[in-house]
């Protein structure tokens, strides 16, 4: 299978409290958030039986979004309240006992969690609850924060449990708490990633994108705060705490660049209109003569466009991408050169033929894919190719959950720009500035974790840093 030489964020987070058709909601919800997580689905939903005890309720499996529900029949989900999360595998591997949310029976009660982000210290946590007799089924960091909420003292107030299992943990993460009888949902204190609230039929409704709100009709009210914990009653009432201390707000920059939806609200503002303005921004910066502009389909379209609105050069479809390419397919045996490029990308040959041409692209990890589409369009009759990057030159990897190579394997972070531009094939390369960039989000540097391109850590990094692919034991989430 092809896989685009991008980051991958690791999962979508999706809740529905007091709707009667609360799961089949928390379904369409991660189905608007796919982009976030492709190898697995899973929802859990809560129901009284006719006002007895709780019962939970389970189905998740590996795959997109309709792989798994496809045929599901949601009567078998019942309940007013669910949870839901979608998945993209790193080291953890795509097993389904690593699909969330993850569900047990501990002291506090039945318990379900959903995790966005990545521990830095779940290692060490993992090895002491093993050495206090906790059984891990998963490789993922998720679970460690279920097997915390395991040693709450249930006699005291559940949230004041819930807060002292949290106090333990390090890194980022966006979290959805389903219990017997209400709801948590809770951001880093650096707010990390991203986490909205909104409401829809009086039911109140949680997910990492406003797209998710789009779909079911939700109107969407706020962020949760970084470092805000919410929980929400049996009545409905959100009950708000910041329990965590305060810090220095840190929001993931790279969801404006890259992971959501255009048509998203995250951290408070319309993706689409900043990624214009980072191709506005590009054109500012380094401005080139061509024929036309065109983008590296789909992220790069929207910077694409304030490019070429800027710089005053049309703006054509010089790559068209096909959007019906499965997870899998059939190479054919005698290989046909950059196959896995072309199933997803075709140059429009019509269009580019003698023509000097601007590509625009949100990010360059490796740099292989790159050569390959530069080769393509140059086989398509292209006179000449200037590469534009919508964002920094990225050099070093995330440790908050996101799936990036290691820092040998960045090419940004081994060499120089013109290195790169001679690598690729094109006839000039540039990346658009940091200071660029935050303009383009309307803020200014230090407002969010940039540590991919600036090796900045808001909220630190591993205690022993080894090779990425070794050293997070249980993957992101």
């Amino acid at each position: 299978m092809f896989t685009p030489d991008k980051f991958h964020d690791e999962c979508g987070l999706m809740a529905v409290w007091n709707h009667p058709e609360a799961a089949n909601l928390t379904y369409l919800g991660l189905y608007a958030q796919q982009h976030r997580g492709q190898e697995g689905a899973g929802v859990v939903s809560v129901d009284r039986n006719g006002g007895g005890d709780p019962h939970f309720h389970v189905h998740k499996g590996l795959g997109l979004v309709a792989d798994v529900f496809g045929s599901f029949d949601f009567t078998k989900l019942p309940g007013q309240v669910a949870i839901g999360h979608v998945r993209y595998t790193t080291a953890g591997g795509n097993r389904l006992a690593n699909v969330q949310p993850f569900v047990a029976d501990i002291a506090l009660g039945h318990t379900a969690v959903a995790h966005n982000g990545n521990l830095i210290n779940a290692d060490d946590l993992r090895r002491e609850l093993i050495e206090k007799g906790s059984i891990f089924g998963s490789t993922s960091d998720t679970e460690t924060i279920l097997h915390l909420l395991a040693h709450g003292d249930r006699e005291q107030p559940l949230v004041e449990s819930v807060i002292a299992a949290l106090h333990k943990i390090k890194g980022a993460f966006s979290l959805l708490m389903l219990f017997e009888d209400r709801m948590m949902a809770v951001r880093d204190v650096h707010g990390l990633r991203p986490l909205a609230v909104g409401e829809v039929d009086g039911a109140k409704v949680f997910a990492s994108e406003t797209c998710a709100f789009d779909l079911i009709g939700a109107k969407y009210i706020r962020d949760v705060e970084p470092g805000e914990l919410i929980e929400v009653l049996k009545d409905g009432t959100m009950k708000s705490y910041f329990p965590f201390g305060f810090a220095r707000p840190a929001p993931c920059i790279f969801e404006y660049v890259y992971f959501a939806r255009p048509d998203s609200m995250v951290f408070g503002k319309n993706v689409y209109k900043l990624r214009k303005n980072m191709g506005a921004e590009l054109a500012r910066e380094v401005p080139v003569k061509a024929d036309l502009v065109t983008a590296v389909p789909d992220s790069g379209v929207a910077a694409a466009i304030g490019y070429a609105e800027t710089s005053k050069i049309p703006y054509e479809m010089g790559l068209v991408r096909n959007h019906y390419v499965g997870r899998t397919f059939i190479e054919p045996k005698q290989s046909i050169r950059d196959f896995g490029v072309k199933i997803k990308l075709n140059p429009n040959s019509d269009v580019l033929a003698g023509k000097s041409i601007v590509v625009v692209d949100d990010s360059i990890v490796r740099g292989t894919t790159s050569k390959k589409l530069v080769a393509m369009l140059r086989q398509a009759g292209a006179r000449e190719i200037h590469m534009r990057i919508s964002s920094p030159p990225t050099t070093n990897p995330c440790y908050y959950g996101i799936d990036t190579p290691d820092k040998h394997e960045l090419i940004a972070a081994q060499h120089s720009i013109e290195d790169i531009a001679k690598y690729i094939g094109v006839d000039s390369l540039a990346y658009l500035s940091v200071e660029g960039l935050y303009r383009a989000v309307e803020s200014t540097p230090g407002k969010f974790c940039d540590a991919c391109f600036s090796g900045n850590y808001p909220a630190g990094t591993p205690v022993q840093i080894k090779p990425k692919r070794q050293q997070m034991l249980f993957g992101a989430d």
